[in-house]
């Protein structure tokens, strides 16, 4: 279906009826597929309910996933278009505000405070403009080319990569509640891959390709940015699944005789 900007908040309606006839687990992943051309308006995509995938082929405006709720939104850069993707912006600012669940893949840069508030949303997006994941308190945020400054600012949940390959990212971060560090864990590599693996069998990103063919030399490149009490409260996490793992056998031996 052709979009034009004066079309806002797109899906938010469908994501209701789905809402009230199947409750908050809504579909089984892309019951719906919503092909759209064109550049969008506000809030593309938002409240998107499980079981939606939205893809848009051209631009769209602010507050694209805005209370994502389980959907998926793919924007694409229009085929034999005469520019770099990477270096230039498809989608508006404040994206992803206040989301829940659900993934986004833009091909191409976003605007300025990228996934505020994100709550528990996946993306991956090839380039942001300023204070990208301010006040994130969960989700995943992949980020496959430059930023602008103040990253991270008031970030406490959640986690981010970002592909510094100019080792200037230190300088755009803000470090008041993040810390940076290499990906290293086996964990982060696998996730990572994976999720730039989905960014290109959605989009066909030639960004995403080209860091999955040297993909060995790319990841030393990236940084996660974790937030400090965040990392905190996983370790007790884990150091708590460690008791209890080594403290049931003995427990159930003594129990069982």
């Amino acid at each position: 279906m052709p979009i034009r900007n004066v079309n806002r908040t797109v899906g938010a309606i469908i994501s209701n009826y789905i809402l009230k006839k199947h409750g908050l687990a809504g579909l089984p992943d892309e019951t719906i597929e919503l092909i759209f051309a064109g550049s969008a308006g506000q809030s593309f995509g938002a409240f998107l309910a499980p079981g939606i995938a939205m893809k848009l082929t051209g631009q769209s405006n602010d507050y694209l996933g805005k209370g994502l709720s389980g959907g998926k939104i793919i924007v694409k850069t229009p085929q034999g278009s005469p520019f770099m993707a990477h270096e230039n912006i498809i989608a508006g600012n404040t994206l992803l505000y206040g989301a829940t669940k659900g993934e986004v893949f833009i091909n191409g840069m976003a605007g300025e405070r990228f996934a505020v508030r994100n709550s528990g949303a996946v993306a991956v997006v090839e380039g942001l403009g300023d204070h990208g994941c301010e006040y994130m308190t969960g989700g995943t945020i992949v980020v496959l080319g430059k930023t602008g400054c103040n990253f991270a600012a008031g970030m406490s949940g959640g986690i981010a990569y970002v592909l510094d390959e100019m080792q200037l990212f230190d300088t755009l971060c803000n470090l008041d509640m993040v810390e940076l560090e290499s990906i290293w864990h086996d964990e982060d590599k696998k996730l990572l891959q994976e999720l730039i693996e989905k960014h290109y069998e959605w989009t066909q990103s030639k960004q995403a390709q080209r860091v999955l063919n040297s993909w060995s030399d790319m990841l030393g490149r990236f940084v996660k940015v974790v937030p400090i009490d965040y990392r905190k409260s996983l370790e007790k996490m884990r150091a708590a699944e460690q008791r209890h793992t080594e403290t049931t056998p003995a427990t159930e031996e003594v129990f069982y005789g």
